[in-house]
Parts: structure tokens; sequence; C-alpha cells
């Protein structure tokens, strides 16, 4: 499989990928969430999109960045797996529900933003949004391009993020 466009060869692309990259960093350096949540945020609203890159991409971050590859496994079945805290499973349940705003018409449920509010302050729950925004518009540029999935490198990230 190849992409359908090089992206960043285009002068729009490139401007896009820049701005993205620059709220990425800003989840690197100033989330109040832990990464570890944020990486299954990512993961499982990957897997949910369809989005081979992404989700080769936020497995190996993850377990570059310590977590546990069982663990990770389980992402797709979170509800019947007790690898997870209940502030974890409040943010899965809140990035199941951002990446399938089309099947509910009152996009994320009462029920699970009870629950997020229950573990994230403020502060928690604006980053997490965002990261759900986030990711979610990064699946639809690499669903959409079909890039490919199997060549991530995570220290190339881990070099570009790295806390001074």
């Amino acid at each position: 499989m190849t992409a359908r466009l090089s992206y960043q060869d285009t002068e729009f692309g490139k401007a896009h990928y820049k701005a993205m990259l620059a709220i990425e960093k800003l989840f690197h350096t100033a989330s109040p969430v832990p990464h570890a949540t944020m990486e299954l945020v990512k993961l499982r609203a990957s897997q949910i999109n369809g989005c081979g890159f992404c989700t080769d991409m936020h497995y190996k971050d993850a377990v570059h960045a310590g977590e546990d590859p069982e663990r990770l496994n389980l992402v797709t079945v979170w509800r019947e797996a007790p690898a997870f805290t209940d502030a974890e499973r409040a943010a899965l349940a809140l990035a199941e529900e951002s990446a399938r705003l089309a099947d509910n018409p009152h996009g994320v449920s009462d029920e699970t933003w009870e629950l997020l509010r229950k573990h994230y302050d403020d502060e928690q729950t604006a980053a997490l949004i965002a990261m759900c925004a986030q990711i979610n518009a990064w699946n639809r540029v690499n669903v959409i391009l079909r890039n490919p999935a199997g060549h991530y490198d995570p220290a190339t990230k881990a070099a570009r993020y790295k806390k001074d």
C-alpha cells in the first residue's frame, strides 16, 4: 500500500502538518492528563477510525514510554478487561464516543460525561476533549490518504518532544 498523495510535499499540506505538530507539542509539554492516558485515547480512537498508521504509531509510542504491551492489546475490549483504572475507562469512553459522533445525535452521552467529570477536573477535561478532536483529525487525514502502517519509529517523536 502506498499513500495517495505526498501531503507534506504540498504547500498547504506542509503548513497544515506544521500546525498540527504545534498542537501535538502542547499535549506533550503541557497536558494535565497522564501521558499513558493520552496514548490510550489516541490508540482507541485510531482503532475505531480504522487508521492503521495512527494505531501503529500510538501502540509503539506507548510501549516506548513504558506501557505494558499486554494492556495495550486489551484496549479494544477495555470494558471487559480489569487492566484499566476507572479514570482511564472514562477517557476511553470519551474516545469511543468522540470517534462515533454519527452514531449518537447528541454526541457524547450524559453517562460518559458524568464519568469523565467524576475523574477529571476542568483542565484535564479540556485536554481530553482537545486530544479527541486532534486524534480524530489525524485519523481522517491518514485514512483519506491511505498512509501505510508499520514503518513508524517512536524514537523520532520522542526526540521531537523531549522536555528540556
